[in-house]
C-alpha cells in the first residue's frame, strides 16, 4: 500500500503535468513528417484550448491541486503549437481523407453527407488569422471579468460555471473523434500512441482524482469518468476499424448496400 500512496503522490502528479507532451507529441511529429494532417480532426485543439484556458482561469476562484494547474498551462502550449502544425499541413478542400475529416461539418463538397451547419462556419475557416484572433479574443474575455469585474469572477456561481463549463468541455474530446470514425469506418490519421496514452492518463487520472489527498472539486471526477468511457469506446473503434483497410471498407459496403464512395469522407 506504501508504494500506490508513493505513486499517487509523486509519480501521478508529475505524470500529469507532461501528459500533454507525451500524448500528443507523436501527432504532432506524425503531420510534420507527412506533411499532411489528412484525418486529424481540428476540433482536437479547440477542445482542449478552450478547456484548458477556462481551467486556468477557474483555478483563481477554486484553488484546485497545483499539478492540475500545471497541466493545463502545459496543455495550452502544446495544443496551439499542434493547431499551428495542423493548418500548416491541412489538405486541400474536398480531398479524400482530408481535414473534413471532423464532426458536424456543414459545409460539404455535395449534399450527401448531412452534417450539422456551423454558425459562420466556425472553426472550419480557410485562412488562418481567424483561429487565432477567436482564440485571443476568447481569452481577453475571460481575462477582463477576472480582474475588472470582481463581483463576477468571486461569485460562486461564475466559479462553478467555469469549473463545470472548461472541464464538461475537455471530458467532451474524445466525441469528434468517435463521431469521425464512425462516419469514415477508419481510424486513420488518428495515432494510436495518442489513443494509448489517453487510456493510460485514464487510468492514472483516475486513481489520482479519487485517492488523493489533494482538494479535488467534484467536477473533476464526474468529467474524468465521462471521458474514460469515450476513450474506451475509440479503443473499440480502432480494433474494428484500424486504418480502414480496403477489405473491411468494400465488406461494409457490401453489407449496407453502399459503395466505397458512400462511407468516404466528404
Amino acid at each position: 500500500m506504501w508504494l500506490f500512496d508513493i505513486i499517487l503522490e509523486y509519480a501521478a502528479p508529475f505524470f500529469l503535468v507532461t501528459a500533454p507532451i507525451t500524448s500528443y507529441a507523436d501527432q504532432i511529429y506524425s503531420i510534420h513528417k507527412s506533411r499532411s494532417s489528412a484525418g486529424f480532426s481540428l476540433d482536437i485543439p479547440l477542445i482542449m484550448l478552450v478547456a484548458s484556458i477556462v481551467k486556468i482561469f477557474y483555478w483563481f476562484g477554486d484553488h484546485y491541486a497545483i499539478s492540475l494547474l500545471l497541466q493545463a498551462v502545459n496543455m495550452t502550449f502544446v495544443q496551439l503549437f499542434l493547431l499551428k502544425i495542423a493548418l500548416n499541413y491541412r489538405p486541400t478542400p474536398g480531398a479524400k481523407e482530408g481535414i473534413e475529416h471532423v464532426p458536424f461539418s456543414g459545409q460539404q463538397q455535395d449534399h450527401s453527407d448531412a452534417g450539422i451547419p456551423r454558425p459562420y462556419n466556425f472553426w472550419r475557416w480557410r485562412k488562418e488569422k481567424p483561429y487565432w484572433t477567436f482564440l485571443v479574443y476568447f481569452s481577453a474575455i475571460l481575462f477582463v471579468i477576472q480582474v475588472f469585474c470582481p463581483f463576477i469572477s468571486r461569485s460562486q456561481t461564475y466559479i462553478g460555471l467555469l469549473g463545470y463549463s472548461g472541464l464538461g468541455v475537455e471530458a467532451f474530446l474524445p466525441v469528434p473523434q468517435v463521431l469521425a470514425n464512425q462516419r469514415s469506418r477508419s481510424c486513420k490519421g488518428f495515432r494510436l500512441s495518442v489513443l494509448v496514452s489517453w487510456l493510460l492518463g485514464d487510468a492514472m487520472k483516475m486513481s489520482y482524482l479519487f485517492y488523493t489527498k489533494d482538494v479535488i472539486p467534484p467536477a473533476f471526477k464526474f468529467c474524468a469518468i465521462f471521458q474514460c468511457i469515450c476513450d474506451c469506446y475509440l479503443g473499440i473503434q480502432y480494433l474494428m476499424y484500424g486504418n480502414g483497410r480496403t477489405e473491411y471498407r468494400q465488406e461494409k459496403g457490401d453489407r449496407w448496400g453502399t459503395s466505397e464512395k458512400d462511407i468516404r469522407l466528404g
